[in-house]
């Protein structure tokens, strides 16, 4: 059967994890699902994702959903002397691997994922967009980012001195942030570079270009 991700290249779920099999240099196959014509609630789709989401996934016999679980399955099982994105033959490194993935989980998502909503997703079915929210969510995401630059003055990456699942798990989110409210990235100098070094990286600048492509393509 081989590796199959389904979803679409402009979902920032599809897209956390096409990052994480670029990385690791994994072939797989994107099977294209479009939620404008509900194939996502069809019963085909729903064995793969019962929540009727984006991406779902197939690596032989096993199926998973929910994007950052995958990733964590691909650094697991493709993971080789090279490249180790969870660091678990280190206790302390993987330790704080596992602490920024939460972080970005539970402090940068919820704002982020908001502002994304209101500003990509409500206008793209004609809606209006709740400004009062979208600046809270600005405000929420500002004092997380903080937290961030004093981290990023210390370490090049969020887990200390090398990339992680913890970086990559901000890189599609952040990408789309970029288009609306860059200043919350570029006013802070060290999330700032941070950001230039993750999204230059080949496999994350070939995932965020395909983002872009899909997203124009929609319009």
């Amino acid at each position: 059967m081989g590796v199959k991700l389904y979803g679409f290249p402009a979902s920032t779920c599809t897209a956390r994890v096409k990052a994480a099999l670029e990385e690791y240099g994994v072939e797989y196959e994107l099977v294209p699902i479009n939620l404008a014509t509900g194939e996502h609630k069809q019963p085909a789709y729903i064995s793969c994702n019962p929540f009727e989401l984006v991406p779902a996934f197939q690596d032989g016999d096993l199926t998973l959903f929910e994007s950052r679980a995958i990733t964590r399955y691909i650094a697991r099982k493709y993971k080789n002397g090279v490249k180790d994105l969870l660091k678990e033959s280190d206790a302390a490194a993987g330790a704080l691997v596992d602490v920024w993935m939460e972080v970005e989980s539970h402090q940068f998502n919820p704002a982020v994922s908001t502002i994304f909503y209101q500003t990509f997703v409500i206008p793209f079915f004609v809606g209006t967009p709740d400004q009062a929210l979208i600046a809270e969510n600005v405000e929420k995401l500002g004092k997380v980012l903080d937290v961030y630059e004093d981290r990023l003055s210390k370490n090049k990456y969020l887990a200390g001195d090398f990339f992680s699942l913890a970086d990559l798990h901000h890189l599609t989110y952040t990408f789309y942030l970029m288009k609306t409210h860059a200043s919350l990235v570029n006013s802070r100098p060290h999330v700032k570079a941070w950001w230039e070094d993750i999204s230059s990286r080949p496999a994350c600048k070939k995932v965020i270009d395909e983002m872009a492509a899909d997203a124009h393509a929609s319009k």
